[in-house]
């Protein structure tokens, strides 16, 4: 198997296991569908964690695999592709990104599909694909813009340059780093913190800032509404609240 789903502390790591670069060919795009959908249907896990190996996230598309590919093949395909990596963004609990080495073309674009993005300082992202003669197909021109920007997202897709760590974190496409050797284990230490959560409400809190990015403020404000109102249906509301008062706020221990 190219991808590997490990479960510690509440938390499912999907590992990819493509040596060397991790390249994303058609048979792990297609297993990162099936292990995003594992781990959402997993009442065992409460946060993911997607990561690679210790040089490398994910270099990109399998080349020689897609320059194989003929106009009718790619029709076909690159609703798979988009596909398996709209799961991972769709798993309705916390998903952390391990970033470690390079991130590049699609490997950047699983990252995009992560809540939170922790990087090692040896990180380098990017969306090449542009000095192949495509532009990005799993995602990138609409996650990234929505992330950073239109200005800076097309600045990395018109030149293809790699963004290091440092600048990857001013711009806003990773949300910390750290050193290379730390990534994995802060990326577990903050999926298993996440993992002792109020479930529903993280699913809650998720899909409101998600589906609301996609809309106008008024609609938004009204999923708001109603997820906030329907948490008090929740034991884990109850639980929140008794805890407060009775012992202060932060102490709450959820099921």
């Amino acid at each position: 198997m190219t991808v590997h789903l490990e479960i510690a502390d509440g938390v499912g790591t999907i590992r990819l296991d493509r040596p060397p670069m991790n390249a994303l060919d058609v048979a792990t795009q297609d297993r990162i569908k099936e292990l995003a959908e594992e781990a959402t249907a997993r009442d065992d896990i409460r946060a993911v964690v997607v990561r690679g190996s210790e040089k490398v996230f994910a270099a990109g598309a399998d080349i020689k695999e897609m320059q194989a590919m003929d106009h009718a093949a790619m029709v076909v395909r690159s609703r798979a592709l988009q596909d398996s990596f709209t799961a991972v963004a769709r798993i309705p609990k916390p998903v952390i990104a391990a970033i470690t080495g390079y991130a590049l073309g699609g490997g950047c674009e699983l990252a995009l599909c992560a809540d939170y993005r922790i990087a090692g300082e040896n990180a380098k992202l990017g969306q090449p694909e542009i000095l192949l003669g495509l532009i990005p197909g799993a995602g990138g021109t609409q996650r990234l813009s929505r992330l950073v920007g239109p200005s800076k997202a097309k600045d990395l897709i018109f030149t293809g340059r790699h963004v290091k760590a440092d600048e990857a974190l001013a711009i806003g496409l990773v949300d910390r780093v750290v050193p290379a050797d730390e990534v994995f284990d802060a990326a577990h230490a903050y999926a298993a913190r996440l993992a002792q959560g109020p479930a529903i409400a993280l699913r809650a809190a998720k899909e409101a800032i998600d589906a609301g990015l996609e809309t106008d403020l008024e609609t938004g404000l009204a999923l708001e509404r109603t997820w906030f109102a329907g948490l008090f249906a929740t034991e884990d509301r109850e639980t929140g609240m008794r805890s407060f008062v009775e012992e202060g706020p932060g102490k709450a221990k959820f099921a």
